[in-house]
């Protein structure tokens, strides 16, 4: 049984999910010093003192999908491109100068652009020098997601932007992203297909942050028992500003924030749990030593961010159609972002930040050579 027909017949109540509840549900502040302490504690004994790092590298902003809250929706006006092979390996490079050893490859939905073979291109030319390429990218069907493992590719995220049905209709209203059950599903077909790395997440600010958490819990137990030899890691992506003008109507505070990342590492002490750079820079440091273990670091969240790769290209659209730039924005225009920053931070600044809060960043935890 997939998760979608599990959450479907109704939330499991199992001991775990029942304990996660508890966890979330409101405290007072000794309460969540408590809870911080006892994460701490799991985090330091389950991963040491390590600290994944990775980079975002985004190839392409098109998109089919109109979402109310993303920056790269279908009719918004934005800029777009789409990066070549040679771009994309380029970007790449960049990365890896800077130290980078696991780079996530992230693009809208648009066929006509991003394909299967598409990603599993750009994975071979970076798999020659990068040990970790996972994607964050439109959900695929299972043989689709094999010609993306067999290049290479070690990880797939995807995030189901809100775990409530009634809330996610609205906010999709066209695309083929408004398929609910579909979207919750990709998860356990990205495993079938060979992946040996799992992220999942919610959007947060689409709705009610505890109701979302416990279905996030909730999928979570329900792939740590069918996509057991793959490694899972949960996300915490908050609503940030973008080209949508969205205004999340649930939006998510610190505190909440901190005490949902120390309940999940409490419920689920081997998981991974990562923060990008979404959130200001101090959080992060925060939340660092108390049950994150994965980050992102001087992130660009539009195609080219690094580079400048991909102006050539560069276009405008209007309503999901192209329309030719602007003489005054030939040759100086960006490609549009995703959504705004909140840690900018260099990579460099960060690493050397972790280290000061004893902390020891990791660039790079696999290589193929283990396999063979």
């Amino acid at each position: 049984m997939t998760f979608s027909e599990t959450l479907h017949q109704g939330l499991p109540q199992s001991a775990v999910l029942r304990r996660f509840a508890e966890l979330v549900a409101p405290c007072d502040d000794a309460a969540l010093e408590a809870l911080a302490a006892q994460a701490a504690a799991t985090t330091r004994r389950h991963f040491g003192k390590t600290m994944r790092l990775f980079a975002p590298l985004y190839v392409s902003n098109e998109c089919v999908n109109i979402c109310n809250y993303c920056g790269f929706s279908r009719n918004n006006p934005i800029f777009r491109t789409t990066l070549t092979l040679d771009q994309v390996e380029a970007e790449a490079r960049h990365l890896a100068a800077e130290g980078f050893r696991a780079i996530l490859l992230v693009a809208g939905e648009h066929p006509k652009f991003v394909s299967n073979t598409y990603l599993a291109d750009c994975t071979r030319r970076l798999r020659a020098f990068v040990p970790s390429v996972s994607i964050e990218v439109a959900p695929m069907e299972t043989e689709e997601y094999r010609h993306i493992v067999d290049a290479g590719a070690d990880g797939v995220t995807v995030f189901q932007e809100t775990y409530d049905p009634v809330a996610y209709a609205p906010l999709h209203p066209s695309g083929p992203k408004r398929d609910f059950a579909w979207r919750l599903d990709c998860p356990e077909r990205a495993y079938a297909a060979g992946f040996r790395r799992i992220g999942i997440g919610a959007l947060l600010g689409l709705a009610p942050w505890r109701t979302e958490a416990v279905r996030l819990a909730a999928h979570v137990e329900h792939l740590l028992k069918h996509c057991w030899k793959a490694s899972l890691a949960v996300s915490f992506p908050r609503l940030r500003p973008a080209a949508s003008g969205f205004n999340p109507q649930f939006p998510l505070a610190d505190r909440d924030l901190v005490q949902l990342v120390c309940a999940l590492r409490v419920a689920f002490p081997e998981i991974g749990l990562t923060l990008s750079t979404r959130e200001p820079a101090h959080l992060r440091d925060g939340l660092a030593g108390l049950g994150i273990t994965m980050m992102s670091a001087g992130a660009r969240t539009e195609p080219g961010g690094y580079t400048g790769a991909g102006r050539e290209a560069l276009h405008r659209t209007e309503r999901g159609k192209s329309v030719p730039l602007a003489a005054a924005e030939v040759g100086t225009a960006e490609a549009t972002v995703q959504f705004e920053i909140g840690d900018p931070r260099p990579h460099s600044v960060v690493v050397a930040r972790l280290r000061q809060l004893g902390l020891d960043p990791i660039w790079k935890d696999w290589d193929a050579a283990i396999n063979a």
